[in-house]
């Protein structure tokens, strides 16, 4: 395990960011939460500023973070400020928490392939921002969709191939 890294990404609900990411090769553990705002020790109802994101542990054997990151901008729409399907505020707001320079350069040449590719008709509004403490959202939101097969997400792969 001591070779496991982590990555925090946050666009939309974070219950569907992890579903679908919890089946991703090389993912090994996903852990859903808040970041990126103004208060410590957030919770659902009181998460000023903080995008609802999630934390992924992969083994960079399998995957890489560029490939993470591949799978992001096709699994939901990272062209809309604010906003994932119904949900609308910053909190559901498309960001990459970055860990340090390699990860921001990793982030900024993502975006600039996605932006290159036309596959979507806006530029990316990903915001690129230093990472900050990771809060872990309450345990009820924690694999929400394995535990309520049928609740509401809006994340799903817009794009089979990949960007890269």
């Amino acid at each position: 395990m001591s070779n496991y890294k982590k990555a925090y990404i946050a666009g939309g609900c974070f219950w569907g960011m992890e579903d679908l990411f919890r089946t991703r090769p090389g993912v090994v553990d996903t852990e859903v939460g808040y970041q990126g705002g103004d208060n410590d020790n957030p919770t659902y109802k009181n998460h000023p500023g903080h995008a609802e994101g999630i934390e992924i542990t992969y083994n960079p054997d399998e995957t890489s973070f560029k490939e993470l990151l591949d799978y992001f901008f096709r699994m939901h729409n990272p062209t809309t400020v604010d906003r994932q399907g119904n949900d609308r505020g910053s909190s559901y707001r498309s960001a990459i928490f970055y860990q340090n320079e390699e990860e921001k350069q990793i982030a900024e040449e993502m975006i600039n392939i996605v932006n290159a590719s036309g596959k979507w008709d806006n530029k990316v509004v990903t915001t690129l921002e230093p990472w900050s403490t990771f809060w872990k959202a309450e345990d009820y939101h924690q694999d929400y969709l394995v535990k309520n097969p049928n609740g509401y997400t809006c994340h799903f792969l817009r794009f089979e191939e990949p960007f890269i």
